[in-house]
């Protein structure tokens, strides 16, 4: 393979660098729950929730994840993450090219994870969007 020219392709398993995406509206699909770091073995990712502006809101939710970071030289690409994602927001895809030339610039910031707006996918879960209005009756939300 001629690389850098030619790239070699991955299987449809690979798991390479994370993407945080949105629904399909441009809404951010992270709720900052948080899950994903906890899950994490190798404590690579750092989730630092906020409140949502009503009138403005980042994400379907009552929070976002205002700092979304994960250190790339912690991650062992385990891909639990992605499975403790309740909103499925953070995603494992097949890019493989990873290097930095110093410590600082393996963190990656949600900037740098986040996908465009025009790049979102997807129709917000019912349950997200039952979040907005007050449940009937006020106890429970219909799932």
């Amino acid at each position: 393979v001629q690389y850098p020219e030619v790239k070699r392709p991955v299987r449809e398993r690979f798991r390479g660098r994370h993407e945080l995406k949105r629904f399909e509206n441009g809404m951010e699909r992270c709720i900052g729950c948080a899950l994903c770091a906890a899950a994490c073995p190798a404590d690579a990712i750092l989730v630092v929730p906020a409140e949502n502006n009503p009138e403005q809101p980042n994400s379907p939710g009552e929070r976002f994840a205002a700092t979304y970071e994960i250190n790339m030289l912690r991650c062992i690409f385990c891909g639990y993450c992605e499975d403790a994602c309740p909103t499925n927001a953070i995603v494992l895809e097949h890019q493989y090219e990873l290097s930095f030339y110093d410590r600082k610039s393996s963190i990656y910031t949600k900037d740098m994870l986040l996908v465009p707006a025009d790049k979102g996918h997807g129709e917000i879960p019912p349950i997200l969007q039952q979040l907005n209005r007050r449940p009937s009756p006020p106890a429970q939300i219909d799932l």
